[in-house]
């Protein structure tokens, strides 16, 4: 596929779009705020990706997603940067929380999504890179340009901040059912 979109394709471009359209919007919804956002970084990094065909040199379909990913996330992140919204958050947020792992078990996928996507966003970008990217904290540092130390923290209160959200949700759910 990637080879007929070398050549030109039309064809081969839009049935490329068309598998990776809803996986990449996923990936740039979980650092945008908004889905219109998400949307538009998507769209800039599918121009990108385009533009940029010449240049990869295609070894596998494992690599060619890893290669469209990479360029979606440093997309967001150029987006984050622009808008001047990518601060990284250093208030003390976390409270002692008490685990509940029954209301996580019965959590569905998309109200874990919603609710990284309240994270500030600093804390909501080194949890996705760690976390879904898989990056190691040095990795992050250097992307980010900020310490080693500081992505350990972010992450940390990400995760707090999560919990939270997570047991927030949960009860204000809990309580409208009960209505």
């Amino acid at each position: 596929m990637l080879k007929e979109c070398k050549k030109g394709s039309i064809t081969a471009h839009k049935y490329l779009y068309d598998t990776y359209a809803l996986q990449m919007f996923l990936l740039c919804r979980r650092y945008m705020k908004s889905d219109v956002l998400a949307e538009e970084v998507m769209m800039n990094g599918f121009l990108k990706m385009f533009h940029s065909l010449q240049q990869f040199s295609y070894q596998d379909d494992i690599s060619a997603l890893a290669w469209i990913k990479k360029i979606m996330v440093n997309e967001c992140l150029q987006v984050l940067r622009q808008k001047n919204s990518f601060l990284l958050t250093t208030e003390e947020v976390a409270n002692e929380l008490v685990s509940n792992n029954d209301i996580i078990a019965k959590l569905s996928a998309d109200e874990i999504f919603k609710a990284i996507t309240q994270l500030p966003v600093g804390y909501r970008t080194v949890f996705n890179l760690y976390v879904m990217e898989e990056m190691s904290h040095k990795e992050i540092a250097a992307l980010l340009g900020i310490t080693e130390g500081t992505s350990k923290s972010q992450l940390s209160k990400a995760r707090s901040v999560l919990q939270q959200l997570i047991i927030q949700n949960n009860r204000d759910y809990a309580g409208r059912k009960a209505r």
